[in-house]
């Protein structure tokens, strides 16, 4: 018999939807790939993949925790046979000086002999860019957009050099543009002789990518957005073709259901258009869910079966500021949203009124995952950068219902009529 052929690459994310934003990438660059959601239960995973992603949801829970979920990760994918570890977090960083990025990276270096950690957020598809260490978004920098004033991680500093050191004792430098410009060799030379273990490289656009992409196919340990990951996949793939034969699942048709729990600016202008459109939409009642939970998501079961054949779409993407106002702890309204999201994707997939979900939000694709049951999702065609269809299975590896799982900030104002439109694959 022959042996199934080891992973080559191993993902480790810090939270669902920028798994999938990653594992699309690795599927642009020619790879087969399998997400879990959450750490894989040994015996019951399927490896027979160019790569592994793990999905986490590490962002913004507490430093140890954080450390030891992601150790763990790493070990599970070493004993895949992985041959490079990705530590991947958000292209926007989304992190505070007391975050995570720098203590789970610099465990997993230690874990896997890593001289250094080259860290790469960009992702200039979606307008991410670094010059001289600084992040940018659409031209701008980070502390200068949206995100300063992210409730959970406001990003107020974008000289990520700064940020990353302010979360580690490890020394923390960068490799600036005009040096990755000189190619990969420059580049290798560059970490081997810079004295420090965390590199924030510069990238301004996909050429520079596929420069870190050469300089990086060899290293244990690489971070970073998932911009780095396609031409990485590629650079990988041209020394060892992929030997794994394609992975067609049985995308179903039929009712689908959007739900959108994001309050980004992206995501309310991708409301406003399919509401413009003559979508129909129905806004949770947030005082209602508060007091009788079971009363408001029944409210909106009925209506969703009155809409079934139009792609109904639920959401709660009000502003911050009008989430508060719903009650006094804002903890408490989002993890109601959470859970009545997740109790109306199983409903409605339960009661075949749903077979394809889209849905919008890293906390709200987390929560429906978990409602469903899915542990792994089979990654197939894109909608949007970064935003794939996937098959959703459950334990025992039988598919469940399509998914597509989208990022808060991630796609164009038509997102959801252009996953309505797309036809996936059979």
């Amino acid at each position: 018999m022959t042996a199934t052929p080891a992973p080559l690459i191993g993902a480790i994310c810090d939270d669902l939807t920028g798994a999938t934003d990653l594992a699309s990438m690795l599927v642009r660059g020619g790879m087969q790939v399998v997400q879990y959601a959450g750490l894989p239960t040994p015996g019951k995973t399927l490896t027979a993949a160019d790569a592994l992603v793990i999905a986490l949801k590490s962002r913004s829970i507490p430093k140890a925790e954080a450390v030891e979920q992601s150790l763990d990760a790493c070990r599970f994918l070493k004993k895949a046979g992985v041959r490079q570890v990705y530590f991947k977090y958000c292209s926007t960083f989304d992190s505070t000086p007391q975050g995570n990025i720098g203590p789970v990276a610099e465990a997993l270096r230690a874990e896997l002999g890593a001289a250094n950690v080259p860290h790469l957020p960009s992702l200039p598809v979606n307008g991410r860019t670094v010059y001289q260490g600084h992040l940018f978004v659409n031209g701008q920098l980070l502390s200068e957009t949206g995100m300063a004033t992210h409730p959970l991680t406001p990003m107020t500093d974008p000289d990520l050099v700064r940020v990353l050191q302010a979360q580690t004792p490890a020394p923390v430098g960068k490799i600036a543009w005009p040096l990755v410009a000189q190619g990969a060799g420059a580049i290798g030379r560059a970490m081997a002789d810079s004295g420090c273990r965390h590199l924030i490289g510069d990238a301004i656009s996909d050429a520079d990518l596929t420069i870190w992409a050469d300089a990086l196919r060899d290293a244990p340990l690489v971070a970073g957005g998932s911009g780095l990951a396609q031409p990485l996949a590629r650079a990988h793939l041209a020394l060892a073709p992929s030997k794994h034969s394609a992975m067609r699942p049985a995308w179903p048709t039929g009712p689908t259901l959007i739900l959108a729990g994001s309050c980004s600016t992206m995501t309310r202008a991708q409301i406003a258009s399919y509401k413009d459109q003559g979508g129909p939409c129905l806004p949770l009642d947030l005082a209602l869910l508060l007091h009788d939970p079971a009363r408001a998501v029944g409210q909106v079961m009925t209506w969703i079966a009155e809409h079934q054949g139009a792609a109904p779409l639920v959401y709660s993407s009000a502003a911050s500021d009008q989430r508060s106002s719903a009650g006094s702890d804002q903890g408490k309204v989002a993890y109601a949203i959470e859970d009545a999201f997740g109790d109306i994707a199983r409903r409605a997939v339960a009661a075949d009124r749903a077979h394809r979900l889209v849905v919008a939000g890293g906390e709200t694709s987390g929560a429906v995952v978990r409602s469903l049951g899915a542990t792994a999702l089979r990654i197939g065609p894109e909608i949007a950068p970064g935003v794939p269809w996937t098959e959703a299975l459950d334990a025992r590896g039988a598919p469940i219902c399509a998914l597509a799982l989208k990022s808060g900030n991630f796609g164009d104002e038509d997102f959801f009529l252009r996953a309505l439109a797309q036809q996936v694959p059979a």
